[in-house]
């Protein structure tokens, strides 16, 4: 593929995996108080004659929880999952360069009024497309998630932040067989690090297992280390650490459960402690089909959240700050469709929901006390927005 100035890299995903993400600048003051307002990176499913044409950008103002009307910011062709560098000013994105699966690195450009990408290299993932990435903690790497062949990729980042080269491709094992069809092989489906950088992580949904791999930075490798088990049947899809490190909590998305875990970060062991339901038995009944996206943990530690696709809504948990345990608080619905994911914005005051369907990103105001999220009416259209990542 030959890259232009002005002229838009063209990429291909399948349309499970995208996002958005923001990074945060300041804005000048108005009436003595000092707002901020962070970018918002929205991606995007871009299906034949369908109306998105790339990845978003809009401003989002953390005190008024106000949303810029969202622009493109780079034509290309399904964009896929994205994550942020750390530090440096990265976006990167999993897509198909020249007919090859592979993942992308922009150069962020930003100001207080638009933000622009621009294109600085990719590398092949050669193992199918990817539906999620993700930068370790030093960002010296990135590992993608490849669904459908079931296998995690580790990548080297260069010290500027482009793609050095891939370093290795794990292939996942089995399936539980539980779930017709869907647990028949592996299906790696997210990827991420531990707080301390040691251990990455790959929930399964296949495999009924997030596979855990031992990091070697030094050897620029890793190895597998073992598994997190998860309920029989529940297809574990996505997973975040409570932010003292000591629980980690996984959504199952065919269950629509969540499974907290107690982690040992020195031995880099998980073992169940609690699994809960996002929605009840009687909920999902009176739906045709219903799916779990993602889970979020609010930045306090109070609080967790999960998506519910089918259903529409957002389930909100408190968490006991003695066990870790979740209790459920209520359901929102995300007034949209099919919220394939969400983030909560760095404050912790506001979430923004990205419906795929209806073609929206909807803001939701946390209570600090009860976890509970009340709608704001301030809705964006983003064409098939799908992830969110801050």
């Amino acid at each position: 593929m030959t890259f232009r100035p002005g002229t838009a890299a063209i990429f291909r995903l399948p349309l499970f995996s995208i996002c958005i993400a923001f990074a945060i600048v300041s804005m000048a003051p108005s009436d003595h108080v000092m707002a901020q307002q962070i970018d918002v990176w929205f991606g995007t499913s871009t299906p034949k004659n369908g109306l998105s044409k790339g990845i978003y950008h809009a401003k989002f103002d953390t005190d008024s929880g106000k949303l810029t009307k969202p622009g493109l910011a780079a034509e290309i062709s399904s964009p896929g999952f994205l994550a942020k560098h750390p530090t440096l000013d990265m976006l990167y994105s999993v897509g198909n360069v020249d007919g090859k699966a592979s993942v992308a690195a922009f150069n962020v450009q930003s100001t207080n009024k638009s933000g622009t990408l621009t294109f600085v290299n990719s590398a092949e993932i050669g193992d199918g497309g990817a539906a999620h990435v993700s930068v370790d903690r030093s960002g010296k790497f990135l590992m993608t998630a490849q669904y459908g062949s079931g296998s995690a990729a580790l990548f080297e980042l260069a010290d500027d932040g482009s793609i050095a080269k891939r370093l290795q491709i794990e292939k996942h094992q089995g399936g539980s067989g539980v779930v017709d069809r869907r647990q028949d092989k592996p299906h790696a489906h997210w990827t991420g690090f531990s707080p301390d950088n040691r251990f990455a992580f790959v929930p399964d949904l296949g495999m009924d297992k997030v596979v855990i791999y031992s990091m070697d930075a030094d050897a620029k490798k890793i190895s597998p280390h073992g598994f997190g088990i998860c309920p029989p049947g529940g297809g574990p899809r996505h997973m975040k650490f409570h932010p003292d490190g000591d629980i980690i909590y996984v959504l199952n998305e065919l269950a629509l459960s969540i499974t907290a875990f107690a982690y040992d970060a020195k031995a880099g062991t998980m073992q169940p402690i609690q699994t809960v339901q996002t929605l009840s038995d009687a909920v999902k009944a009176k739906e045709t089909f219903n799916s779990a996206s993602e889970i979020r943990v609010h930045p306090s530690g109070k609080f967790v959240y999960s998506a519910n696709r089918g259903h529409d809504s957002i389930s909100v948990f408190s968490v006991d700050q003695s066990s870790r345990q979740l209790t459920f608080v209520e359901w929102e619905p995300i007034r949209g469709g099919w919220p394939r994911n969400f983030n909560l914005d760095p404050t912790g005051k506001w979430i923004i929901v990205a419906g795929q369907d209806s073609n929206t990103a909807t803001v939701f105001k946390i209570d600090p006390t009860t976890g509970e999220l009340t709608f704001t009416r301030e809705t964006a259209m983003v064409p098939s927005s799908i992830c969110v990542e801050f």
